[in-house]
Order: structure tokens, then sequence, then C-alpha cells
């Protein structure tokens, strides 16, 4: 996607620029919530009125592997991404 909205040709930069934060801000709370649900389902035996020591343990370590495996996901697709560039323009030359 070209960050341009259907039907607006040559849009205001100003506006592109607009749906592009607010796409990032949308997938951003996409990953929030998924990881919420995850780590919520794998440490919350018991809700209660405190977490206990095991449970806040296991939210951080889920929250640091959450963002740890996405992180990762993120840069192998950056680089897959690359290499296709740089093999598409290989091949023109």
């Amino acid at each position: 996607m070209d960050g341009s909205a259907p039907g607006l040709g040559a849009a205001d930069p100003q506006l592109q620029r607009f749906i592009e934060v607010e796409t990032q801000k949308q997938r951003f709370q996409q990953l929030v919530h998924q990881m919420t649900e995850l780590c919520w389902e794998k440490c919350m035996d018991k809700p209660g009125p405190k977490l206990d020591s095991r449970a806040e343990t296991c939210f951080v370590n889920c929250v640091e592997r959450f963002i740890d495996t996405s992180q990762f996901i993120l840069n192998r697709l950056e680089q897959t991404q690359k290499s296709k560039s740089a093999f598409s323009e290989s091949l023109s030359d």
C-alpha cells in the first residue's frame, strides 16, 4: 500500500502522512490487544485484588518475549523485503 487513499489521486502530502500515522497507531493498538490477551490467558490463574509475584513475573516475561518476537519478525520481514528488492534490481541490470 502506498499510503494514498483510493480515489484521491495526487493527495495532499499532509493527508497521506496523517493516514500513515493513523494506520501505524491502529497496528500498534492491535499488537497491544494481542499481547494483553495472550499474556492474560497465560499468566492469570485466578483474578484477585492483587497480582501475586508469580503472575507479575509471568506478565513481565510474557510482554518481553512478545516484544522480542514481534521485533524479530519485523526485522526478518525487512531483511526479506530488502533481499527481494536487491534481487529484482540485479535482474533488471
